[in-house]
């Protein structure tokens, strides 16, 4: 809370607690105009509704006051802070109070003055013209509590209560007014509108208040709509409200019109909307049950469209509750998802509706993941959806119409709910839907829909929901399909190729199309043969990005034709060697993206990916072919790759390419022997370039001696040593001819300058003292040259920065160096020329004791931007590179400059300059300048500094004691980013052996850093001098714990998302802000904690290896418990790494573990821990005593040239190791979701019809008895009926419906779906089950079904239908035995019955059937004919 207050806030205070007789003058009505000046000053020459607006924005002030004091006092504040906080609060608190006080006078001072005699005359309705660009209802005018209580009838702080224990004062008001809100309508329309625009308190109480004052409104005026109607109040609800029901409060209200009604509803919810928002507490603590109650009105089919708008984006809100979901499923019996069901089957122009009603099923389905078990796995856990809403969204996600913009927010939804309850998507038969979407939906969906599938696929059982060798494989048929599509059909073959790609790249994609002896993979390759060139292309670009093969500049070379061997020679001749150096040491070790893709390589290659290539290379000649030379690279990229990934078994069993030598030595076949000798020969040429294109890393930045281009550098070094000898040997006479022809002394342009004459003299002549000499103090050559550069000459310092113009700086720079390594050009620098003297000026100018400000510098921001100025910065860094440079620079007191300069906020520019060309090999004025920029008051000076000085400490060969001291000054940075950036650079430092040594010694104290800290230390523990420094300052101890417990956890997190990203396709994925992952395994605790003797002796005494094999043995092949999952791969991971050290790997020897890991790798039931065990096996192959030990269990370890492990380990028998056993998939019966049959024939006729509207085979035939039966006059009536609406909902709530077969049987009964309509189908729903628990009907499994609709036999046509009526004659007239009549006085007999997909029925006389036989009529509805 700050401790100043403004002007306004301290004098309204101090007004407001004025003289107490005043306020009771005020209060008593007493008081004159000046009491009240004095009491309220702010309030003086304001009206009513101004005064209002004022004591509100009051108000608001003290509200944050309060809240403030208060946080403050939940910080325990310290004293005495806290009494003064506490003093605030109190005044606060008081000021509060007579602020509303002085707002409820003014409110009812208001409300009387507008009372009128003529107020209780009907007054017309506004109309909604308060709608927003959403087409949704907006806020319309908030009033306060006590408005709402005015509003409702209050009378000496008590609120008329009905009989039936209601609140009946909003009933009163409707009689005496005609206002149907709680708000006075008719009093706020002649009221002025700055009087309506009192905005809602964000203080919580107040909230509350209005919200409940609201809630009881609009229960009322649920009840006064259920007591106008002709349906009473069900038994339940008869409970809620009261024994007398709404009769009293109808009766008084009986003239309110529906539109008046309904427009107060709508005002009532979206105020009620309004305070959610702002307000989410409020939604947890208010009347939840009342709330629905009052709801339900607005969702039925009677009310206005905005008005159920506004119910479904309340409710969405009012989810949120605890209570919210339940009571949503079961309200007093009732199922308010019949509402959403209804409603999604709307069309479009209920666009708006169906959004929101999209967005509450959202809200249900995020609390079903925010209530989801910590321990359920994925797709395990319960969304609180039932199956009608679930197939509502199936049915709206699977129609494919252009108009239907809401389909793929419902594939996402579907999506959703298929991480959550993969069971509950099953039985709605909603995974097809999003399977046909992974095959043929848009692209962006393609990848999302991988991802969730995969994670499906991990676990065992949400696994058996999909069928093995079928499901997933859809997203594989844009290619698989592609023969003869034609060049159309280009994007879903990229489209199929993303997905392929991410199953591919991921662990359980790779285990699952691994499955049937890689059918799916075999596919794939297959796909190679195939004579579509286009279909070739896009398979070959997939399997580059699956290998992760990066596309280099001289690709484009070797596919266009060209030759290698001169491409890229001269760039080689002039790269620099650092950056050479950078590029050794960027592949110089694998990592765990190596280590999947050399098991990727191992099932591709046993898949015959090398035997395609090998046929595109037969069928398309390399000579001829760009696809060709394309599969030609591919295959010499797969040949590297096996070299380097694989073990030598496997590598010796690719590199043999039997089908490429046989075509090679085919001396029978002249066509055959010509490509296969071409190919080879693209081959060589391809592996013999890259060691040029492509240098092979070093452990050393230092060239080996016989590297390609060695006898290159040799030379160029000799050449070199040749031009400075003959230089230096020049007679007088050819010097002075040199001189002459550099033009210097015959123009003063330094456009006729001979550029290149004048570098050859610097570089040798003038390197001998007496050529200075005579060039410089007895010739004018020096003087007519050095003028150029003098600043006050304005020559060089106005030349535009180009390119073109850089050699000049360059040449300024040799000048410089040339001179002052003579004693006698250090002298005319110092004595005989005006260069540095005044340059030496021109940066005084920055001084503010020395120098005058100069507006015309040549160091002005945009001078040095625009113009060479900045290249006196580049030769003041050359002069400090040599002894004699800093006595020249000390001399003119350059560095005077530079101290007052490092203290100016505004040229950072010039600072970063001079910190970045300045050079730091001797110790002197350059060090001192460095550390005053490294502690500079400005952030971003000091970020810049120590970016620059973590560049030269990596730049440095050996460790630099004052360098590394600097950096960890750094590390007590106030600002975050600096430490950040001093932490990455220590961290890379610290892999040299030398340096971590040097930093250890300086013992840093790190645990100010926190979580920045612990890579640093963890380095640290490598070392035995680190690991002992630690372990005094306790850090091993709580560290141990920490592992042990949490921090394990937090390593598998870290991992997988590393390689997630690594291994994502799409490039909106990564995130710049992100730590860069290199694929190498981030440092483990336990893992560093090994590498010392010391280490090892604590971990053995601590006993923690011991508890982690324990753990893997007793929960190796667990998959019910995520979190047992999430411990398990974290004690793999630790286990790993603790063998990835030759100290370590003797603890698992002593445990006899990596058995037990290896079987896991080939067995656990989660493919996710089999993934873990794999790379855990890699850790343990990077010594050789594990990958021995890993060679007995049937594992081959990849090693270099030299027998050294790498850490790549795959198994002997790959296609063994990636088998995953079969499972089956559930078959959902419907025997438990099948009610006992009706009594009437024709009811039965309209259910069996409804029910073969799903089988398109004869749903024509149906919707024509559903159309005759509807137009007769005895059983119409019927399409009316509850009991009837009941069934129906029941069928389409249990079988799969498209969206206008859905909305066609919704509309063909003559019911509105409302509150009590609901009720009616619920006391159905419960007679149904009450009948069915007691056996009154015999219900037949789904294997014994035979109904015309699911017939096998049964293919629409004219015969059979006719032939499939006989046969039910013929068993009808088999089945009757006994006596009995039905509903329609139709005799049947004895208690056989045929057969129905959902309801069982007794038989009825032959003549009396409807259904197939009445296939004359043709009065189908045509939404029906269109959807079929």
């Amino acid at each position: 809370m700050p401790s100043h207050v403004d002007a306004t806030t301290a004098a309204t205070a101090h007004n407001i607690r004025g003289d107490r007789g005043i306020r009771e003058k005020v209060e008593n009505g007493t008081a004159t105009n000046a009491d009240l000046a004095k009491e309220w000053p702010e309030l003086v020459g304001l009206e009513v509704p101004g005064q209002l607006k004022k004591l509100g924005e009051m108000l608001q002030v003290e509200m944050k006051i309060k809240d403030g004091a208060e946080l403050m006092l939940e910080a325990r504040t310290k004293q005495p802070l806290r009494r003064q906080v506490e003093s605030q609060l109190e005044a606060a608190r008081s000021n509060i109070q007579a602020i509303q006080k002085k707002m409820e006078s003014l409110q009812a001072q208001s409300h009387q003055a507008t009372r009128t005699p003529n107020a209780t005359k009907r007054k017309p309705m506004g109309g909604l013209t308060f709608l927003n660009d959403t087409g949704l209802p907006a806020a319309p005018p908030a009033y306060s509590s006590n408005q709402y209580a005015a509003a409702n009838g209050t009378s000496n702080g008590r609120t008329m209560v009905s009989n039936n224990g209601g609140d009946v004062s909003s009933a009163s008001t409707l009689v005496d007014k005609r206002v149907v809100s709680p708000s006075p309508m008719s009093t706020a329309r002649s009221r002025s509108k700055s009087d309506g625009d009192v905005s809602l308190k964000d203080d919580h109480r107040s909230a509350l208040t209005q919200a409940s004052s609201l809630v009881r409104a609009l229960a009322v005026l649920a009840r006064t709509e259920r007591g106008r109607g002709d349906v009473s109040p069900p038994a339940e609800e008869r409970g809620l409200y009261g024994t007398n029901g709404t009769n009293g409060t109808a009766a008084v209200i009986s003239d309110v019109t529906d539109a008046e009604l309904e427009t107060a509803r709508l005002e009532l919810m979206t105020n009620l909307v309004h305070i959610f928002a702002k307000n989410q507490r409020v939604c947890w603590e208010i009347q939840v049950r009342e709330l629905i109650a009052g709801i339900i009105p607005s969702l039925g089919d009677a009310t206005q469209l905005l008005v159920r708008i506004a119910a479904y984006r309340l409710l969405r809100y009012v989810m949120s509750h605890p209570e919210g979901p339940e009571l949503f499923s079961d309200f007093d019996g009732k199922d308010l998802g019949w509402f959403v069901v209804r409603s999604l089957s709307r069309d479009n122009k209920h666009i708006a509706e169906k959004e929101q009603v999209l967005l509450l099923v959202r809200a249900l389905i995020d609390v079903g993941s925010e209530r989801r078990s910590p321990s359920a796995c994925a797709g395990c856990s319960t969304v609180p959806l039932r199956e009608n809403i679930v197939r509502a969204l199936v049915s709206l996600a699977e129609h494919e119409e252009d108009t239907n913009v809401l389909r793929w927010p419902a594939v996402e939804m579907l999506a959703e709910i298929l991480l959550l309850d993969a069971e509950l998507l099953f039985r709605c038969e909603g995974i097809r839907v999003l399977l046909q979407t992974l095959a043929d939906g848009p692209p962006e969906l393609g990848t999302v829909l991988a991802n969730a599938f995969l994670t499906i696929v991990d676990n065992p059982r949400t696994r058996s929901f999909l069928h093995l060798g079928t499901d997933l494989e859809m997203g594989m048929s844009g290619l698989t399909d592609s023969y003869g599509r034609g060049e159309a059909h280009a994007e879903a073959m990229k489209a199929s190729a993303r997905i392929v790609i991410t199953l591919l790249r991921s662990w359980t994609g790779l285990m699952y199309l691994c499955t049937n002896d890689m059918l799916a993979i075999r596919s794939l390759v297959n796909t190679l043969r195939i004579p579509n060139m286009d279909t070739r292309e896009i398979i070959l670009d997939m399997f580059f990005e699956v290998l992760n093969i990066k596309p280099v500049e001289w690709y484009r070379a070797f596919l266009d034709g060209r030759r290698l061997t001169m491409y890229g020679r001269q760039k080689a001749m002039h790269s620099d060697a650092p950056e050479r150096i950078e590029a050794n040491t960027e592949h110089d070790r694998l990592t765990l993206v190596d280590q999947y893709l050399s098991l990727v390589l191992a099932v591709l290659t046993e898949a015959g990916l090398l035997d395609a290539l090998v046929c595109m290379a037969e069928e398309l000649p390399a000579s001829g072919s760009t696809l060709a030379r394309k599969a030609t690279l591919l295959l010499g990229e797969v040949l590297q790759a096996s070299n380097r990934l694989l073990p030598l078994t496997h590598a010796a069993r690719i590199q043999a390419l039997p089908k490429l030598f046989g075509l090679a030595s085919d001396y029978n076949r002249g066509q055959n022997r010509m490509i296969g000798n071409s190919t080879l020969s693209s081959i060589d040429s391809f592996n013999r370039n890259r060691s040029r294109l492509q240098p092979a890393p070093t452990k050393d930045s230092r060239n080996r001696a016989n590297s390609v281009d060695d006898p290159m550098r040799r030379g160029q070094r000799q050449i070199e040593q040749v031009k400075i000898k003959m230089a230096l040997s020049l007679d007088d006479k050819t010097f002075q001819l040199m001189l002459s022809d550099t033009q210097v002394v015959q123009s003063r342009d330094h456009n006729k300058w001979n550029y290149e004459i004048l570098v050859d003299l610097f570089e040798g002549p003038f390197l001998a003292s007496r050529r200075i000499e005579e060039g410089f103090r007895n010739s004018k050559f020096g003087r007519r040259l050095m003028s150029f550069w003098h600043p006050s000459a304005r020559r060089f310092s106005e030349l535009r920065k180009t390119k073109a113009n850089q050699k000049w700086v360059k040449l300024g720079c040799l000048i410089l160096s040339t001179l002052v390594k003579t004693q006698d050009g250090s002298r005319f620098l110092l004595n005989e020329d005006d260069f540095l003297k005044d340059l030496s000026e021109c940066f005084a100018h920055f001084d503010p004791w020395n120098g005058n400000p100069a507006y015309d510098s040549i160091f002005t921001k945009q001078r040095v931007e625009d113009t060479l100025s900045f290249g006196y910065l580049q030769m003041l860094g050359q002069l400090s590179k040599t002894p004699r440079g800093l006595e020249l620079m000390e001399s003119f007191k350059f560095f005077n400059s530079f101290y007052h300069l490092s203290d100016l906020k505004f040229r950072e520019d010039l600072i970063k300059g001079i910190v970045e060309n300045l050079d730091y090999t001797v110790d002197g004025h350059s060090r001192i300048i460095l550390s005053k920029a490294l502690t500079s008051s400005y952030a971003h000076v000091r970020l810049y500094s120590t970016k620059h000085l973590g560049d030269l400490i990596l730049s440095s060969k050996h460790a630099n004691i004052w360098t590394l001291r600097l950096l960890l000054t750094q590390l007590y940075d106030p600002a975050p980013e600096v430490r950040e950036m001093a932490i990455e650079f220590l961290e890379h430092a610290c892999k040299s052996r030398e340096t971590l040594k040097v930093v250890v010694d300086m013992q840093p104290t790190l645990d100010h850093l926190g979580e920045l800290g612990h890579p640093l230390l963890l380095r640290f523990m490598s070392t035995t001098a680190g690991f002992r420094y630690l372990y005094q300052t306790e850090y091993i101890e709580r560290g141990m714990n920490a592992w042990f417990h949490e921090r394990n956890l937090h390593y598998v997190v870290s991992v997988e998302v590393y390689l997630a990203k690594a291994f994502s396709v799409d490039p909106a994925e990564e995130d710049e802000e992100s730590e860069q992952f290199d694929g190498i395994a981030p440092p483990h605790f336990y893992g560093e904690m090994v590498k010392t003797e010391l280490g090892c002796q604590v971990l053995h005494d601590k006993g923690h290896f011991s508890d982690f094999t324990h753990f893997i043995r007793q929960h190796g092949y667990d998959s019910d418990d995520s979190d047992i999952i999430l411990r398990l791969k974290s004690v793999l991971w630790a286990v790993g790494n603790i063998g990835a050290t030759e100290k370590g790997i003797p603890f698992l020897e002593e445990e006899d573990i990596i058995p037990h890991i290896v079987d896991m790798a080939s067995s656990s039931p989660v493919l996710s821990v089999r993934g873990t065990c794999f790379f855990v096996i890699g850790l343990i192959a990077s010594t050789e005593q594990g990958a021995e030990i890993l060679s007995d269990c049937g594992w081959l370890a990849a090693t270099t040239a030299l027998g050294e492990p790498t850490g790549m380990c795959i198994p002997e028998e790959v296609s063994k190791f990636m088998a995953l056993p079969p499972w089956d998939t559930p078959n959902l019966l419907d025997s438990d979701r099948r009610l006992p049959p009706l009594k009437s024939q024709h009811e039965r006729d309209i259910l069996e019809a409804i029910e073969n509207l799903c089988n398109t085979v004869v749903a024509n035939a149906a919707s024509r008895t559903l159309a005759k039966l509807k137009s007769r006059t005895d059983t119409r009536h019927l399409f009316s009926s509850g009991l009837l609406l009941q069934r129906a909902l029941h069928i389409i709530s249990t079988r799969r419906y498209r969206f206008p077969v859905r909305r066609y049987i919704l509309e063909l009964f003559d019911v509105k779906f409302s509150g009590a309509v609901l009720e009616e189908v619920a006391h159905h729903q419960r007679q149904a089950m009450e009948d069915l628990r007691l056996g009154g009907a015999g219900i037949l499994s789904l294997k014994h079904v035979h109904s015309h609709g699911h017939n096998n036999g049964s293919h629409g046509s004219r015969r059979s239908r006719h032939s499939m009526r006989g046969k039910a004659r013929r068993r009808s007239n088999a089945e009757f035995r006994n006596g009995g009549t039905d509903n329609d006085g139709n005799q049947w007999h004895g208690s056989g019955v045929p057969d129905s997909p959902v309801i069982v029925r007794p038989k009825a006389d032959i003549q009396k059937v409807t259904g197939f036989d009445a296939i004359q009529d043709d009065t189908a509805t045509p939404i029906i004919l269109q959807a079929l």
